[in-house]
């Protein structure tokens, strides 16, 4: 199943979202006990004077005979109530669920308006907040009235919770470009760490608050001592090379001069296999010259180019790939890398195919072999420096076992990965997929 994975949004975006999501809180919290306390403020009072108007109507229009009543309830009719009675008109709707509370309240204003039968709605609901209703006389009559005038708030303004985001919003814009520019030598800090150990690493000028400048100097120490360290494994590992390359050489020239054959051979494979050793791990480690620096290379030149070297020691190897794919990359250690996995399909196999395949995720070039394979359980360790695949490969393996190591550090430092894989066929797939040039 695949997992979803939350969207990075940075420390910026985090800290204006909790200042945001604090300020909408309190502001919505403030305003809706606000408007709630207020709507309720103004329901009580607009209960106590709807109540004592219809009891002074009700009193006045039952003394009242039939045709003297209409004419009564329209002298109690005033710029706030309007007043009908009606002998043959239907009794009003049951009272509107969201109009109970009130009908209780002017109940309780008025004990005596319970025993008739008191019911109360909204003119326009949803549109208007005046309400309209009826009370029923003792001789079954109803006397009808209606607020001209809204009686309370029943929704909460928009208008007045969006007034009030307003000077939120501003502070929040403010917030933003202050943060940012105290954020800004966390993102120097940021990217500078992105290039420590490629060659890039530069001393950052300490900048920001106290802690942020304690943080810099911190890392432009830890930058100085990794450089100390590279340098000296570098000096160290060149003069432990040369060191080492003379005396082979020597004896290189020595085992010339012997006169039995066998042993002459024998001894010049023991020198062959030392002198691809310590070559194989001064690349590995890194000392063998200066960290290259990318250029533009035609990538299908390179496998078709490498792919002929191997015809031409009379081993069987295919290109196949289009014409001309260039890439900016570290030309060197990219091509020893692809060198790395000609060599060991060749070596444990009869027949390799390179095959260069742009894509839509980026450029793969796949290397594959008809040999053993390895073990599905060994795949992931293969990679791993001085590692060697003894029961599921040869034991006549020249070097540490740094090959596939050499080729997933040199694809590392390129962006990309290493991916190997049995094919159904037999054989072992190793594929080196780069990034999209656009983004490298």
């Amino acid at each position: 199943m695949k997992r979803f994975h939350r969207p990075a949004i940075g420390l910026l975006g985090q800290v204006l979202a909790i200042l945001l999501l604090t300020i909408i809180i309190e502001f919505g919290a403030s305003t809706l006990l606000y408007e709630r306390a207020s709507r309720y403020a103004v329901q009580d009072d607009e209960a106590n004077r709807l109540a004592e108007h219809l009891v002074i109507s009700r009193r006045l229009v039952a003394e009242r005979p039939a045709a003297g009543r209409p004419g009564m309830a329209a002298e109690l009719s005033t710029d706030r109530y309007l007043v009908q009675w009606r002998d043959a008109l239907p009794s009003p709707p049951p009272v509107a669920p969201s109009l109970d509370a009130m009908r209780q309240q002017v109940i309780a204003w008025e004990p005596s308006l319970a025993k008739t039968d008191l019911r109360l709605r909204l003119v326009s609901p949803g549109r208007s907040s005046a309400v309209s209703g009826g009370l029923r006389l003792d001789d079954g009559s109803w006397l009808y009235f209606q607020t001209l005038e809204p009686v309370a708030a029943i929704n909460l303004a928009f208008e007045r919770v969006a007034l009030a985001m307003v000077p939120a919003i501003a502070l929040m814009v403010l917030g933003a470009v202050v943060l940012r520019q105290l954020l800004l030598p966390l993102r120097r800090l940021a990217s500078a760490a992105e290039r420590v150990g490629h060659g890039d690493a530069v001393p950052l000028e300490a900048d920001g608050p106290g802690e942020v400048r304690r943080v810099i100097l911190a890392f432009n120490a830890m930058q100085d001592r990794i450089a100390s360290l590279i340098a000296g494994r570098t000096q160290a590992l060149a003069a432990v090379g040369h060191d080492l390359r003379t005396p082979l050489a020597r004896l290189h020239l020595r085992t010339e001069a012997l006169a039995d054959a066998n042993t002459r051979d024998a001894i010049a494979h023991d020198v062959a296999e030392m002198e691809a050793m310590i070559a194989s791990l001064l690349a590995f480690l890194g000392g063998e010259a200066e960290p290259e620096r990318p250029s533009r290379v035609d990538l299908a030149v390179m496998c078709a180019t490498i792919a002929d070297d191997a015809q031409d020691r009379g081993r069987d190897a295919d290109y196949v790939g289009p014409d001309h794919c260039e890439r900016v990359l570290r030309r060197s250690a990219v091509k020893r890398a692809i060198v790395n996995l000609v060599d060991n399909a060749l070596h444990y196999g009869e027949r390799v195919w390179i095959t260069l395949e742009p894509r839509d995720d980026g450029l793969s070039v796949r290397v594959e072999d008809d040999g053993p394979g390895i073990p599905e359980e060994k795949l992931a360790s293969a990679v791993e420096p001085f590692v060697r695949l003894d029961p599921a490969r040869r034991r006549d393996t020249v070097g540490f076992g740094l090959g596939l190591a050499i080729v997933k550090e040199a694809v590392t430092a390129e962006g990309g990965r290493l991916i190997l894989s049995n094919r159904a066929a037999g054989g072992l797939c190793a594929e080196v997929l780069l990034p999209p040039a656009e983004t490298k």
